[in-house]
């Protein structure tokens, strides 16, 4: 397929493409690092075989470009990077020193985890600062991103297919607890290296993605929360998000997929 007229996975008339390029998707990468630290086996992964303590920037840009690749590229672009992300977690393995269970990034329930918490997490924050989703529409959200799963080397039976198979999933998951890693990963991410001119900007951005965490998320990590401040923390974000729509042209690879829509068929 020429890539000109390639519109990708999803496409510009998706909710996937709505709600990821929506600058509220940066909140929603947030909450599901955190929400992610939580299950013992995925958080050992993370600390024994990448460099987000001394790099957590890095991490942060290569996740926010996967998804904007899978999401925005044309097909064989998005699973390119499927194949990447394949490969890679292909070649982790180790032991959860919580619970001394030996672990591979490549589990299936590993990743079922991770995508169940990303779904989640983008459309929490995209309700929150972004725009209006019915549910209608979150359904079909989390129906779209069977294909994303699929990337990764889930099948589309081990995925939910609705919001309510979502929350099902996280009531079924009892295994999850609050490890030295996991508080680690807390701690950088509310105080990863920055200048301090602009420690301001992410306090306000580490407020707005705990702010999304669901309670009890916010309860085992012992983040204390008052409620009242909620309301004034969404309308901030909210109203920053929608600055940034207008004020900020947005990564290459969605600026590409516009165009490409635009100079499509009708």
């Amino acid at each position: 397929m020429n890539d000109r007229t390639d519109l990708g996975l999803f496409g510009p008339d998706s909710v996937t493409w709505r709600i990821h390029g929506d600058p509220s998707s940066l909140l929603g990468g947030l909450r599901a690092l955190l929400m992610q630290g939580l299950n013992p086996p995925a958080m050992a992964a993370v600390s024994q075989n990448s460099r987000f303590r001394e790099d957590p920037w890095g991490r942060l840009q290569r996740t926010s470009e996967y998804v904007m690749v899978t999401t925005f590229g044309d097909t064989r672009s998005a699973q390119a990077a499927g194949a990447r992300i394949r490969a890679i977690h292909k070649a982790i393995s180790g032991v959860d020193p919580s619970t001394g269970v030996p672990y591979r990034a490549d589990d299936p329930e590993l990743l079922l985890w991770v995508h169940c918490v990303e779904v989640d997490s983008f459309l929490a924050a995209y309700r929150t600062y972004g725009g209006f989703v019915s549910n209608a529409d979150a359904d079909r959200y989390v129906r779209e991103m069977v294909a994303s799963a699929e990337l990764v080397g889930l099948s589309s039976e081990e995925v939910p297919h609705d919001l309510s198979e979502i929350k099902d999933y996280f009531d079924s998951m009892t295994s999850l607890k609050l490890t030295p890693e996991a508080e680690e990963g807390l701690r950088v991410i509310l105080n990863p290296p920055m200048p301090l001119l602009v420690r301001p900007l992410w306090v306000l951005a580490a407020s707005s993605g705990i702010a999304l965490l669901p309670p009890w998320v916010r309860k085992m990590y012992g983040i204390p929360w008052f409620p009242p401040v909620s309301p004034a923390v969404r309308a901030y974000t909210y109203a920053l998000c929608r600055a940034m729509n207008i004020v900020l042209p947005g990564p290459p690879v969605l600026r590409e997929a516009r165009l490409r829509a635009a100079a499509a068929p009708a």
